[in-house]
This record gives structure tokens, C-alpha cells and sequence, in this order.
């Protein structure tokens, strides 16, 4: 089956297809709209930089014969390696800073390249930092590794990229872990078959990262996570080959996959998966429910998540959200609802759903055309959004993002303190409310802040209202991530979040799996 090819050149500095970013008269618009709820006049963004701008040390190692054909120095490689794509990421790499490149790229083709990297990196002392698309947000990639270690390698798993078998019979296929959204399905198509996992970063990321990271995709409800389509993975580690047998289910002690999922790269490498296919969706309906107040949408939301119905699309935008993503006009919170199925019509589905809504005071847009236009500009929206994060860099202006679950009692108590916080923290500024996804017992809040920052300030006031926001959602109950992951950025609360004696079993099982504490240093534990 044919692997991925890219022609079209990525960003080495912010987000997706250079081709893809905000235009001038696109950043024009984009300020002339934001300046005024910022009270700001007169925005104007800098140029983007150039990668001949970049300082990069000379690398401290050469990679051996074996490993020499998939080794890379090139600056563009390097610099586009040394950070993901959180704000932060963003704002050094706008700024030409690469705080912590890696001293090489490596790009295995097949398992055996990776065994053999893991194998000099162990014997070296080398920090190894797995790689996906790229696209953490919260420090996942970065090799900000410390003076422990002789030097440091970005291990780019992009090249392995192939569906390796289909089981038609099962809907399940094994799959190589370097493979990128769109490139899987495509070689899933023939099949009849999809994955039916999208991830905002989709296009740009990986099975692997996926797994790694516990992402959170497509459906709103019920599936939530990647976690939900895991038969079986092949993880490569320094000690070895952990390969998991292919069940629908077992209730044989401990699953060995969940050790694995979320685990970062801390653990070892995934290589391959075994995932859970299903049929392409043939039957679609949609709504779209106002509601005056957001009180009155949470309560609609929180018992259809509680109905059974389990709509694929259950996203909740507050006023603001509404307003900023073209989905409404900023007078009423909206609750998309959608359905699909392979196999049924979904019509009667959304019409109980439309029905709860209607009795905690929504009004459904009647018309189809409607409802669908709200859903397709919130969709569009949501896929720009890093496009325009990235243009609101280089306008001066701190833009950022704080997602969690929490349960429905403790709602109300987050969403005041969170809101309080951020507008304490920011001033005149933005702050929207929607749910990506809900469950029976609590919703997971995703909440964007836009703030002004003074010139050359972006970074100390980022990290004040980072710390501030984050300090509530903690103090309220909630996690510190229900999908972005924890990488480097969010340690401080994870460490408050997980059990002492979780964090001691954890370190134990690295030991084991990595025992010169190689892989990705300073993610999830200390090594």
C-alpha cells in the first residue's frame, strides 16, 4: 500500500502549509476585528522570520554508519524539530529563537532503524525524543533535555506511513504509527473502511502521536478518545519488543496498551496498531439549538449526553464562541447536535435530542440549510483556528487555550473560577466557553483566551495567565488535560493531579523499559 508524500512545504516556525497562513489582507481583517474587543488601534503584525535567521549550535554528535542514510543536520530539519506548536512554541520560533534544537533528525524507514537509534542512544547517553506531525501544544517534542545528556535526537517516525493489513471481516487494520491523518484514510477507502478519528491537528499528525498522546477526536460523545479503537500495539523500547495480543476485549489483569496510550514517549516507541475500523457514514442529520442562556444550554447538553442518544456532534459554544467562530452573531449560545450512521437513518435520534433542547428553552433553527451553514462556519473555524493563532502572533497579541473535563456537579464552580481568572489576569480581553466533548457524568470546557500584550512582552504575560487559569481549573476539580496531553508545559499540575504512589509506579516501569532514562526526558516524571 502506497506511503504518504508531502509536496506541498510545511511551516518550519507555526502551523501547517505555508501556503495555508493567513494572507495580509486575512491578518487585516483578523485585526480590524480583534483590536476593538481588546481595545487596541492600529494592530499591524510583523513579518514572518526567515530560517536564515536562526542560530543553531553545531551538532555534538554524528550519527554512526547505521544509522547515517536517515540522519539529518540540515537547518531547516533542526529548527523545525527543536519545538511543537503550543503559543509559546510559536512566539520563540516567530521570534527566530530555537532554545533547544536537536543536534540531529533521525527519520527511521522501518522498525529496525529504530531499534538501532534507540540502541546508540542508550550506549551514548543520547536523548532521544520521539516524533510525530509535530503539533503538541503543550511541550511534547521539544528536546529541552538539560546538561545531562552528551546530545540530543529528534526521532521523526513520518517515513513509516503504511496500513499494513486489513481484516474486512473484523473492520480492524494494522497500522504503521508514522502515518498521517489524511494518508490513512486513503489507503483505507478501498477498503470500505475508516478510522473516523479528527483530531483538529488531523492533517498534520500522526497514529502515532495519537496514541501517544491520548487524542481526542472525531465524536463528541461515546468514542471519544483513540483509546476507544485500540485492539493491539507494538511498542519498540531500549529493553525490547512489547507486542500486545489483538482482542476485542480481555480481562486478563492490567491492559499492557494502557500503559502505553498517554505515555508520551517516555516508554518506547510505537510502531505499529492494531485498530478499530467502521463503516463510513451514509445516513447525516443535523440541529442547531439558541439558547438566551448559557445556564439553560448546559442544562440541555448535560441530559442528552445523559439520554443514550449518543449524537456523534455535541458541541456547545457560549455567546462569545458563537460570535468569534461566524457560527451565530454573539446573542445566543448554540448547541450543534448531529447524527450519523452507517447502517440507519438518524432522524428520530435528533428529533428527541431537538426535543430535550426545546424543553430547557432552546429554539431549533427549523430550517436545514441553517442549521448545517452554523455547524459548517463553526467547522471551518475550528480548523483555521492554529492559522490564526499563529497571526495573532504576529500581531502582538497573547492568544491561548485551556481544555479539561470535570464532572457536572463542579461545573458551574470551574467555569466561574476559570473565567474569573483569566479576565483578572488579562484585563479588557477575550474569554470563550464551548464543550468539545460530553460525557454522561461531566462535559470537557474548552476555553480560548485573547488578551493584549505590551511589545516584546508576550511570553511573561502568557505565562501568568497560563499559571493563573490552569492554577483554577486544578483547585476546581478538573484535569490539567482532557486531550492536548501534558508534555512539558503542564507538569507542574499534573504532578498536583496524579496519585504519589502512581507517580513512583510509573518511574519504576521507565526503569524497566528505559533504564538510561533516554526517552523524552523530563515528560510526565522526572527520570
Amino acid at each position: 500500500m502506497s506511503a504518504q508524500t508531502e509536496t506541498r512545504r510545511l511551516s518550519w516556525w507555526g502551523w501547517g502549509h505555508e501556503d495555508e497562513a493567513l494572507g495580509p489582507a486575512e491578518v487585516d481583517r483578523l485585526a480590524a476585528l480583534v483590536g476593538p474587543l481588546l481595545g487596541l488601534d492600529g494592530l499591524t503584525a510583523r513579518p514572518a522570520p526567515r530560517i536564515e535567521d536562526v542560530v543553531l549550535p553545531e551538532p555534538r554528535v554524528a550519527a554512526p554508519p547505521a544509522l547515517r542514510d536517515i540522519s539529518s543536520d540540515d537547518r531547516r530539519d533542526r529548527a523545525a524539530h527543536a519545538h511543537g506548536r503550543s503559543f509559546a512554541d510559536v512566539v520563540r520560533a516567530f521570534e527566530a529563537r530555537a532554545e533547544h534544537p536537536p543536534d540531529l533528525v533521525l527519520h527511521p524507514r522501518n522498525e529496525d532503524d529504530v531499534v538501532a537509534a534507540l540502541d546508540w542512544c542508550t550506549e551514548r547517553r543520547i536523548a532521544c525524543i520521539p516524533y510525530g506531525g509535530g503539533t503538541s501544544v503543550v511541550g511534547g517534542v521539544e528536546p529541552a533535555v538539560g546538561d545531562e545528556y552528551t546530545a540530543a535526537v529528534s526521532l521523526d517516525m513520518r517515513a513509516m506511513s503504511r496500513v499494513l493489513d486489513v481484516d474486512v471481516q473484523s473492520r480492524a487494520a494494522r497500522i504503521e504509527a508514522g502515518v498521517l491523518g489524511p494518508a490513512l484514510e486513503e489507503q483505507l477507502k478501498p477498503h470500505g473502511l475508516t478510522l473516523r478519528h479528527y483530531p483538529q491537528s488531523f492533517q498534520f499528525s500522526t497514529l502515532g502521536g495519537w496514541l501517544a498522546t491520548r487524542s481526542g477526536g472525531h465524536y463528541a460523545t461515546l468514542h471519544t478518545h483513540i483509546d476507544d479503537f485500540v485492539e493491539s500495539m507494538r511498542v519498540v523500547t531500549p529493553r525490547g519488543v512489547v507486542e500486545t495480543r489483538r482482542l476485542p476485549a480481555s480481562g486478563a489483569g492490567p491492559s499492557p496498551d494502557r500503559l502505553f496510550l498517554g505515555s508520551e514517549g517516555i516508554l518506547g516507541v510505537i510502531t505499529q496498531a492494531w485498530m478499530r475500523l467502521q463503516r463510513p457514514p451514509v445516513h447525516r442529520c443535523n440541529a442547531t439549538l439558541q439558547f438566551a442562556r448559557f445556564g439553560d444550554a448546559v442544562e440541555a447538553t448535560r441530559v442528552v449526553a445523559q439520554s443514550g442518544l449518543n449524537p456523534a456532534n455535541c458541541r456547545l459554544l457560549d455567546n462569545l464562541e458563537a460570535l468569534i467562530s461566524g457560527a451565530g452573531d454573539g446573542s445566543a449560545a448554540l448547541l450543534l447536535l448531529g447524527f450519523e450512521s452507517h447502517d440507519h437513518p438518524c432522524d428520530t435520534q435528533l428529533q428527541r435530542a431537538v426535543e430535550i433542547g426545546r424543553d430547557h428553552n432552546g429554539v431549533a433553527q427549523e430550517k436545514r440549510a441553517q442549521s448545517a451553514g452554523a455547524a459548517t462556519a463553526w467547522r471551518d473555524a475550528f480548523l483555521r483556528a492554529p492559522y490564526m493563532r499563529d497571526a495573532m502572533v504576529a500581531l502582538g497579541v497573547i492568544s491561548e487555550t485551556f481544555e479539561t473535563a470535570v464532572t457536572w456537579d463542579a461545573f458551574a464552580q470551574l467555569h466561574e473560577s476559570v473565567l474569573h481568572s483569566a479576565r483578572t489576569h488579562i484585563g479588557k480581553g477575550i474569554v470563550s466557553c464551548r464543550f468539545t466533548h460530553v460525557y454522561p457524568d461531566g462535559p470537557a470546557p474548552y476555553y480560548t483566551v485573547i488578551a493584549a500584550s505590551k511589545p516584546g512582552d508576550q511570553l511573561p504575560q502568557w505565562r501568568e495567565v497560563k499559571q493563573a487559569v490552569s492554577d483554577a481549573i486544578i483547585a476546581a476539580g478538573g484535569t490539567i488535560t482532557h486531550h492536548h496531553a501534558v508534555g512539558r508545559d503542564h507538569r507542574p499540575w499534573y504532578d498536583r493531579q496524579r496519585p504519589q504512589l502512581f507517580a513512583d509506579a510509573l518511574r519504576s516501569a521507565k526503569r524497566t523499559l528505559d533504564p538510561a532514562g533516554v526517552l523524552n526526558p523530563g515528560v510526565l516524571i522526572d527520570p
